[in-house]
């Protein structure tokens, strides 16, 4: 039977990347879900998006886009050294591209550009970076990106409580759009855990790889997961994001 497999936040963590697929025993039957943000916290940013591109065109793949790849965007774009984005992550991702010519440089704008921002499968599950905040659905939201920066929607799954059925009239409208929905961007180590966590309907597969946690990839039918070492000890000599 062929999986289909959603893989959290990479942060540039190729390492991490290559164990999980290894662990999981990845096959071209298997479909990918990337969640996003490829860059910012560990030295193989630029050789994460190499990576993903080859695998693009070996195997099954949907690539989402995140907040930190439209910062990278931004920057291959414009130029333009956001002190935030900097601070977070994006200093190393400068470091990994000091040495890339134009043209290779191009080829990886290239590929961010053409990222999708969501992705509506057959069983109506919802993936999606960080959420989405009208209550009609991504589809309705006035600024693209809001949907790879919201909190609102995983914020509003935690906090809801889980004796209520979706019958009940404070049950959030959101949540009943979609049958599932995952998503990344908001770190699980937030709420002391690194694995992934479920609220409600909604599934945050970001265990923290950017942090002091591992890579995760999950089976979406079955709900098991596979996780890489802590991704800070894959890069002994670098600090990722404090």
């Amino acid at each position: 039977m062929n999986r289909t497999l959603v893989i959290g936040d990479i942060h540039g963590a190729l390492k991490a990347l290559k164990e999980i697929l290894e662990k999981a025993k990845v096959t071209k039957d298997d479909k990918l879900i990337f969640l996003g943000d490829y860059v910012d916290a560990w030295s193989d940013s630029a050789k994460t998006l190499d990576f993903l591109i080859s695998l693009q065109q070996s195997h099954n793949c949907i690539m989402l886009k995140g907040n930190h790849d439209e910062l990278l965007l931004d920057w291959l774009i414009h130029q333009n050294q956001n002190e935030k984005w900097l601070m977070h992550g994006g200093q190393s991702t400068l470091e990994a591209y000091k040495n890339m010519n134009k043209t290779h440089r191009k080829i990886h704008q290239k590929f961010i550009e053409n990222l999708p921002t969501y992705h509506v499968d057959n069983q109506n599950r919802l993936f999606v970076h960080a959420g989405f905040a009208n209550m009609h659905g991504p589809d309705y939201e006035y600024y693209e990106n809001t949907v790879y920066w919201d909190r609102t929607l995983w914020e509003t799954a935690v906090a809801t409580d889980n004796k209520l059925n979706q019958d009940d009239v404070k049950y959030p409208k959101r949540l009943k759009l979609f049958k599932e929905i995952y998503i990344g961007h908001t770190p699980v180590s937030r709420y002391g855990q690194l694995t992934p966590m479920q609220a409600q309907n909604v599934i945050n597969v970001d265990t923290a790889a950017a942090f002091k946690g591992p890579l995760t990839i999950l089976d979406v039918d079955t709900k098991n997961y596979w996780q890489s070492t802590p991704v800070h000890e894959l890069y002994p000599d670098e600090n990722g994001r404090n």
